[in-house]
């Protein structure tokens, strides 16, 4: 009986110390010395990430397409005492960009790959770094009525283990977030109807709606050193929604 108690205690001891890293409280500041910048990060996924990154010890820079946004965000996280600057940027338009996009293909796809050439040199320059794509469970789950999206997502798939590939000499890892339904103002057409959301919810081993905040964690881990041997990995945030290709 004293074997099996000291066993079940050193479970214990090793139990706190995985949930400890996993939660961030075992190391403080992760992402210190680290410069996090975030695209469409002034409201719902984007917002939370930054505000995760931002309290795990990097730099953020937020983005948006509207100035008004950008400085709301921006208030709020210094506010907040965290180290966060913003700027506009709106990938529909030719000077932000460096070409137009018309469709959803060109800005999920084209201008995620564009962003990742733009930043690489700069990575490289620090001696390497983290991609963050985000996706959707979309890529895995067509959403019914939403054709072009769903395939602008899956291509995202594709697109982070092709970089990952491409990029491993560099010193830079890349990864992938697969939100499920998360409640958020672009995701409200899905959940503002209670009959569509309960739907919904059928597919789900987890019955309810994820909350922005369920991504953020993930990603700050991806950015971080505890994840310094992953790399072309998609993660999937969904609740159980079925997930495989």
């Amino acid at each position: 009986m004293r074997r099996a108690g000291l066993l079940l205690a050193l479970s214990g001891r090793a139990w706190r110390s995985v949930r400890m890293a996993s939660s961030g409280m075992a190391r403080r500041d992760p992402l210190a010395n680290k410069v996090a910048l975030v695209t469409a990060s002034t409201d719902g996924i984007g917002f939370a990430i930054a505000r995760r990154l931002a309290q795990d010890g990097a730099h953020v820079v937020v983005s948006s397409r509207k100035q008004q946004n950008v400085d709301r965000a921006v208030a709020t996280l210094q506010g907040e005492g965290l180290s966060v600057t913003g700027t506009v940027c709106h990938v529909g338009k030719a000077e932000d960009r460096e070409r137009l996009v018309v469709t959803i293909l060109d800005i999920n796809v084209k201008a995620t790959a564009l962003m990742t050439k733009a930043v690489v040199p700069e990575m490289e320059k620090r001696g390497g770094g983290s991609v963050v794509i985000v996706a959707s469970i979309g890529a895995y789950f067509p959403v019914p009525g939403l054709g072009p999206y769903n395939v602008s997502k899956t291509a995202l798939l594709g697109l982070t283990k092709n970089l990952a590939r491409e990029l491993d000499q560099r010193n830079i890892r890349v990864n992938c977030l697969a939100p499920g339904l998360i409640k958020t103002s672009f995701s409200q057409v899905l959940w503002k109807d209670k009959e569509r959301e309960e739907s919904i919810k059928e597919i789900m081993q987890i019955k309810r709606i994820g909350k922005p905040d369920e991504c953020a964690g993930i990603v700050s881990f991806l950015c971080s050193e505890d994840a310094s041997y992953i790399t072309g990995e998609t993660v999937v945030v969904g609740g159980g929604t079925p997930s495989r290709l």
